[in-house]
């Protein structure tokens, strides 16, 4: 599938455009030159001899470059062609654009290309809702570039464009008249630098093709470092290398007085920020494949942890942030993203990576280092994430301003009861329930195994246990059979059937006797279309295949409910699971998009995209990771590695090598031999040296 726009990234900057590299920002485009969550071009249009010229091609394989190829509309089918238009674009603190116009005529081209260039600086907030601005924009020629500006009050936000050719520059753009001598070229640099406190230091210039990621990595280091993957299946290796290639596109970094601070922003266009619950879930699905991305993630959100009660952010002592912005809005407290602490799964999902990057790592500094945080958080959640003491954590928000649902699912109409109607708040929703029963577990293993407190894991152990009878009885649906989507304010269960229930045995929290029955539900026609496991069952009143968290089909979703199928002993539906996300990758490119439509497989015989879907986007990119784990069966066990692989129909060999941990680097091979589903499962675990240790 071609997208109609072209997404160049690297940071906090990024520029989308049309197939042609032009932006011209609308109400249904959100194209633009974005840095730190404002945009400083909404219009870049580049014309020859006064006319847009036609696409032939676009290559945008870096996730920091783009090519694109052009030729002026001739107003025949390119039978008097002469000229071709080349634009190559290298994005990094702005960007840096080589336009070259080749004449392929036997006699001299006269060309008059024209860039117009326009800014509306707006907030990324204001580009989603559609809000006007409140101060003045300017543009003005100042040393022969051309400054756009914006003023509102002391904010003050400008775009400096140069060329390094003489060129006509107006307020409107920049203009070239130039004679190409028969079949030769003429090309020009244009350079376009964001002024926010300061004016950026361009990252790439003219010829340079070689990633520079800001923490000192370059990307062929970072695909170096990650495991390498073979397969009889080809579109496999595919996938895993686009995931790892976009994992590298979507590192932030939130503190530039320490370059090694990185972690994935959540996706673009709208969502190049820090984010709590995706970054956790992210790295989580990573771990395996990149574990630095967990330590940093960690870090930077406990340095970041809730430290007093203020209502506009919903910060309390102890939680996790939702969303950092850096744009006007937040600047004048027009929105309380300074950070946000929105969200009430991030807390306790912070719990649960930090036990499992230790049981990955061996890091023990780190969690140790973390202590302070983690007991904060595990405070956060019986002082504040239970609102009433019911032994539940609820939200509602306390601003208007806010989420008003604070779970992963934070659409305004997700938490439906099963007739259409909207649930009351405060809301319970089923999988923080899970969430938080892992969390106390793991946090009990952490007291007693490396903080040398035996009387907080024997209270969390505890706590944890009453929890999940507590959970399996208030919210189990007999004549259902399957786990209600939520207790609303009155404690009645929000009777949907949704994919939520995936995530309880992804987190342990579901009784025996109701895993079997869940497991049927998630693979039934209702909740499954085939492409991976709807968002909401097929048949409930407010199932809509095209609504973002009511019937669509999310790859982070299905990724954490084939983990948890697998938990529970469903290897096989669990692979069925993922090789529907798997298979959907190879018709989105082998990058999966943050969602696509919900539309039964038989009907489609693709996976339908969804308009304004982030892509690449964090947790989708992180999906096919936790998916190779969940095929080759891959657990930390002490210092080794231990693997218990079921292949699905359809991949007869994977081989993982170089998989980092505690016990250094491991290989993984699996093979599946016939058709009858016999699986021959092959561990060869390594040590550092390479010696090998076991062999199953």
């Amino acid at each position: 599938m071609a997208s109609a726009t072209v997404s160049v990234l690297d940071g906090s900057t990024f520029v989308v455009s049309d197939r042609a590299g032009d932006i011209d920002a609308g109400p249904d485009q959100p194209h633009g030159l974005f840095y730190k969550d404002t945009r400083f071009l909404s219009r870049w249009l580049l014309t020859v001899n006064g006319a847009r010229p036609n696409v032939l091609s676009t290559d945008d394989v870096d996730y920091f470059a783009a090519q694109f190829f052009l030729a002026p509309p001739t107003g025949t089918i390119y039978e008097n062609a002469y000229l071709s238009v080349i634009r190559k674009r290298l994005v990094g603190e702005g960007f840096h654009e080589d336009v070259t116009v080749l004449n392929h005529h036997s006699e001299p081209a006269e060309v008059e290309l024209r860039l117009e260039a326009g800014a509306d600086f707006a907030d990324l907030f204001e580009v989603k809702d559609a809000l006007a601005k409140k101060g003045e924009t300017y543009h003005e020629v100042r040393g022969g570039e051309l400054v756009l500006g914006y003023r509102r009050d002391g904010f003050v936000r400008e775009t400096l464009i140069a060329a390094s050719r003489e060129a006509e520059v107006t307020g409107s753009g920049l203009a070239f008249r130039v004679s190409v001598a028969a079949k030769s070229e003429w090309g020009v640099c244009v350079e376009v630098r964001p002024v926010a406190e300061t004016a950026c230091r361009l990252k790439y210039r003219h010829g340079e093709t070689t990633a520079k990621p800001n923490i000192g990595e370059s990307l062929a280091d970072w695909l170096a470092a990650a495991p390498k993957l073979d397969s009889d299946w080809d579109p496999l290796a595919h996938i895993h290398r686009r995931s790892l290639v976009d994992l590298a596109a979507l590192r932030f970094y939130v503190d530039e007085d320490d370059p090694t601070a990185s972690v994935p922003a959540a996706g673009l266009p709208w969502f190049m920020a820090l984010f709590g619950r995706d970054s956790l879930i992210t790295s989580y699905q990573a771990l395996p494949f990149v574990p630095e991305l967990a330590a940093t993630t960690l870090r930077v959100l406990a340095a970041r942890q809730g430290r007093e009660v203020d209502r506009y952010r919903e910060e309390e002592p102890g939680k996790i942030l939702h969303e950092l912005r850096f744009g006007e809005l937040t600047v004048f407290a027009e929105r309380p993203h300074s950070p946000y602490f929105g969200t009430y799964d991030a807390t306790p999902l912070f719990l649960v990576l930090l036990d499992e990057y230790e049981r990955w790592t061996g890091d023990v500094a780190l969690v140790r280092q973390l202590e302070p945080n983690a007991r904060a958080a595990l405070a956060w959640l019986d002082e504040y994430g239970d609102r009433d003491g019911d032994g539940y954590v609820e939200y509602e928000r306390n601003t208007e301003s806010g989420l008003e649902n604070q779970c992963w699912k934070d659409s305004w109409n997700s938490i439906l009861h099963s007739d259409g109607t909207l649930s009351s708040l405060p809301r319970a929703v089923c999988e923080l329930q899970g969430y938080v029963y892992d969390a106390k577990r793991r946090c009990a293993r952490l007291a007693r195994e490396l903080w040398n407190d035996a009387g907080l894991a024997e209270r969390l152990e505890a706590e944890a246990s009453k929890l999940k009878t507590r959970f399996n009885r208030d919210f189990w649906l007999p004549d259902r059979e399957f786990f209600a989507l939520a207790l609303d304010g009155e404690k009645k269960p929000v009777d949907s059937l949704t994919s939520n229930i995936g995530h309880l045995l992804w987190s342990g929290v579901v009784d025996g006797d109701k895993a079997e029955p869940v497991a049927r539900q998630l693979l039934g026609d209702a909740l499954f279309s085939g492409w991976g496991v709807r968002t909401m069952a097929e048949g409930e009143s407010g199932y809509n295949p095209i609504e973002y968290h009511n019937g669509t089909v999310w790859p982070h979703d299905n990724s954490l409910i084939a983990a948890g199928l697998a938990r529970y002993g469903f290897r096989q539906e669990a692979n069925e699971i993922a090789m529907a996300i798997l298979d959907a990758a190879t018709y989105f490119r082998y990058r999966l998009p943050e969602v696509f439509a919900g539309y039964p497989r038989e009907l489609t015989r693709f996976p339908v995209e969804y308009p304004t879907a982030s892509s690449p986007q964090a947790w989708a990119t992180g999906a096919p990771l936790l998916l190779l784990r969940v095929i080759l069966g891959l657990e930390p066990g002490g210092d080794e590695l231990l693997s218990d692989p079921v292949l699905p129909p359809g991949i007869g060999a994977i081989e993982l090598r170089g998989i980092p941990g505690r016990w250094g680097r491991a290989d993984v091979s699996a093979t599946r031999e016939g058709v009858s589903g016999t699986e021959i499962g092959v561990r060869l675990i390594t040590d550092q040296k390479g010696h090998e240790q076991e062999e199953v």
